[in-house]
């Protein structure tokens, strides 16, 4: 039996992903949202009768007999991975709307979003919003192809001009697209649908889109499996007259009122189902108050689910149906492995990581993994005194902090035990911050190294200027490449000669002096007009070890200290 695809809307906050499904549903939910930023994952089924309504003769031109009994969209917060609804080895979602405001193109959650995409190799298209806000636009039409016919030619170009950055920037990421009506190959290239969720225009065009290639390309992945219910916990919540509820996305089977569920989580839970309730078709699950019970339901659906003991359930755990008692144990055993797999906590150097789901810890573990970082000890819950002591002796004290809370104790303890917090509600914010202080870091590193490292230097005796011959010798030089600085040791043709103890100028000490820079100096151990007479090249003395030291901080080096230090690299290894 063909299910309903799952189909995941995912972008930038703010690019219109609600307010373009609300123009699917009819509804205002974008309106009661706070901020009109989506804060919870919600899910809207869009029966097949609404879609061939809403895309008329559209369908008829794909050519495709619709089978499939409609759609079940995911909106996720812009600030989530998609994938905190998950199963084991991947995302639930079949397809997914990749949401882009045309007027600004790529942004940095659709760069966060398009990564997610290819991690679980998840097929999807791109829904081009806020075409209302072409200047010169007009909307009259619901169909994009209808409507651009009536454009401008300006309006057109500019239209044009702004698909053709996308198509570009994905080419910049290693993706093949193109504008949908243009598409020769949907496995091969990318659909970007013109719409705007304001208008409701390129709406048809986008539905006709989803419907036809899901049932098209997505196969037996849309085929229920099993009569073991299968789902994602998305959110858990307390139910008037009902008390804690969960509500379910189901991807695969059935489940049924009395049957024995299994939840996963920091333990296992066992229960049973007492009520199955559902909101209408188009209502949205995470905003409705009014629900009707049902005896069973289908994958795919979003389903509330009314049973004993789900306190200590987790959002993002995975839950299974079982109607045979004896099947207990064998599910429990799958789901054990499900969140091992997420669940990380080794004896390997890394950093620690706490999040409120198991899916926002699956994302950022991914997301950590892809800057380079390991993961030590990864777990759902708040952050404590005891990851704060596990973690003082890392070699990266850090602990990053998903959606968590962090208290004021918290922060002063781990600042007292020299350990790092990173806490956000957003995902780019937290690995932004990290990225500036770890930036911070290689810089105060390479100073501190900068600062003890012997650099290379270069010195020329000027003649007349011999003030002293010894003991300690004093007299003028100029710097003709690198940096002196007291304490270094000079050269003359490769043997040692003195240290320098003190460099002056107009009877002032100087910590340092430079290419161009003519000072005197005061020189140990050496005898101008035995080892060294007016008019000689002087040159820093380098070790191994100040060569290495140099290697790190290259970067910091002015051109003319690399390039003594090149030469001076080259005549050592002669």
């Amino acid at each position: 039996m063909i299910r309903q695809p799952i189909i995941s809307v995912l972008g930038h906050v703010d690019s219109g992903k609600t307010t373009l499904l609300d123009s699917i549903r009819g509804t205002c939910i974008a309106d009661k949202e706070a901020g009109r930023i989506t804060q919870h994952i919600g899910a809207s089924e869009i029966p097949i009768e609404n879609i061939k309504m809403i895309c008329g003769d559209l369908i008829k031109k794909i050519g495709v007999d619709l089978k499939i009994k409609g759609l079940l969209f995911i909106d996720t917060p812009g600030h989530e991975a998609f994938f905190t609804l998950r199963k084991r080895g991947g995302s639930i979602a079949d397809i997914a709307v990749l949401v882009i405001d045309i007027n600004e193109g790529f942004q940095q959650q659709t760069d966060e979003s398009l990564s997610f995409l290819k991690t679980f190799k998840t097929p999807f298209i791109v829904a081009a919003t806020k075409i209302d806000r072409i200047m010169g636009w007009h909307s009259q039409y619901k169909c994009f192809t209808e409507n651009f016919k009536i454009q401008s030619e300006r309006a057109k170009d500019k239209l044009d001009e702004l698909i053709y950055r996308i198509v570009g920037q994905f080419s910049q990421r290693g993706f093949q697209s193109e504008r949908f009506d243009r598409v020769s190959d949907f496995t091969k290239q990318i659909a970007i649908v013109p719409c705007s969720g304001v208008t409701g225009e390129g709406v048809p065009d986008l539905l006709m889109l989803l419907a036809g290639l899901s049932q098209k390309f997505l196969g037996d992945k849309i085929e229920i499996k099993s009569d073991t219910g299968k789902g994602t916990v998305l959110e858990v919540k307390e139910f008037k007259g009902l008390g804690i509820t969960i509500d379910v996305i189901l991807y695969d089977g059935f489940i049924r009122k009395n049957d024995f569920l299994v939840i996963g989580g920091k333990e296992i839970i066992v229960t049973k189902v007492k009520a199955l309730l559902k909101p209408e078709p188009l209502k949205e699950m995470r905003m409705e108050k009014i629900f009707k019970p049902i005896e069973e339901v289908h994958a795919a659906a979003g389903v509330k689910i009314s049973a004993n003991d789900l306190e200590n359930v987790v959002a993002g755990s995975p839950i299974r149906s079982v109607r045979n008692e004896k099947e207990i144990e064998n599910v429990k055993r799958e789901i054990e492995k499900e969140i091992e797999e997420i669940e990380i906590e080794t004896d390997k150097e890394g950093v620690i990581l706490k999040a409120d789901t198991l899916g926002s810890l699956e994302a950022m573990i991914k997301i950590l993994r892809d800057i380079g970082l390991n993961i030590r000890n990864a777990k759902v819950g708040s952050v404590l005194k005891n990851d704060i002591m596990e973690c003082k002796s890392l070699q990266k004290p850090l602990i990053f902090a998903f959606n968590v809370p962090v208290s004021d104790e918290i922060k002063n303890f781990a600042k007292d035990n020299g350990v790092k917090i990173f806490s956000s509600n957003i995902i780019y914010t937290i690995v932004e911050e990290y990225k500036k202080w770890e930036e911070d870091e290689k810089r105060k590193k390479e100073n501190k190294l900068l600062e003890i490292a012997v650099r290379p230097g270069r010195i020329k005796i000027l003649p007349g200027y011999v003030f002293r011959q010894s003991k300690p010798a004093i007299f003028g030089i100029e710097v003709i490449a690198g940096t002196i600085k007291p304490g270094y040791k000079l050269s003359n043709k490769g043997e040692f000669i003195g240290e320098i103890k003190e460099i002056q100028s107009k009877g002032e000490n100087l910590p340092e002096a430079k290419i161009g820079d003519k000072v005197a100096v005061s020189v140990y151990g050496i005898t101008i007009g035995r080892q060294a007479k007016e008019g000689d090249v002087l040159d820093v003395i380098l070790e191994e070890k100040d060569f290495d030291l140099l290697e790190k901080i290259m970067d910091k080096l002015r051109q003319d200290e690399k390039d003594l230090l090149e030469e001076l690299k080259k005549s050592k290894n002669k």
